[in-house]
């Protein structure tokens, strides 16, 4: 039998003692999380992505009555990014959420998009700090592995495919 330790630190910081880049990417959360779509669970959340170069993209949850349909702001903000500046690595992501017009105590990303900001950090090769804007503080996670500690994907080939799976064969 073998038993497996792993600790987990987050930090709680108050909005005094964010340094002033992190202080301005919780503000442009806070300020897509006011421009979501989000009629029918009124609750309005909005991510900011800093990337290596310093340069910002921000998006919104963007709600659907074919509830599947929708997307999470942070994933519209990182494939956002992605697209916008491929081969320029995200450094941070802040995530803010309003709700019926105040900001909430608490926040977290959602399994789908703590598995995009995994991929991310494992395409770039360095963690994605991530902060979560909450009304008393913000809690700032070092790495998205800390979301998701069992992660252990497969490697990938050069071709992007993993050597283990099964291939198509050639008819």
């Amino acid at each position: 039998m073998e038993t497996i330790s792993q600790k987990l630190e987050w930090t709680v910081l108050g909005d005094s003692e964010l340094p002033e880049e992190d202080t301005a990417l919780k503000a442009a959360a806070l300020e897509a999380a006011r421009k979501a779509y989000a009629p029918y669970s009124a609750f309005r959340v909005g991510a900011a992505v800093r990337l290596a170069d310093g340069s910002v993209v921000t998006g919104c949850n963007q709600e659907n009555v074919a509830y599947p349909s929708g997307l999470c702001a942070e994933r519209v903000a990182l494939f956002a990014a992605a697209a916008a500046h491929p081969d320029v690595p995200p450094t941070a992501l802040a995530l803010a959420a309003v709700y019926r017009g105040e900001p909430v105590a608490a926040i977290s990303p959602c399994g789908s998009c703590r598995q995009v900001m995994l991929q991310c950090e494992d395409r770039h090769g360095r963690p994605l700090r991530t902060l979560l804007c909450n009304a008393g503080g913000t809690v700032v996670v070092p790495s998205a592995r800390d979301f998701m500690p069992l992660w252990d994907p497969p490697p990938l080939d050069s071709a992007g495919k993993t050597p283990s799976a099964p291939q198509p064969q050639e008819p």
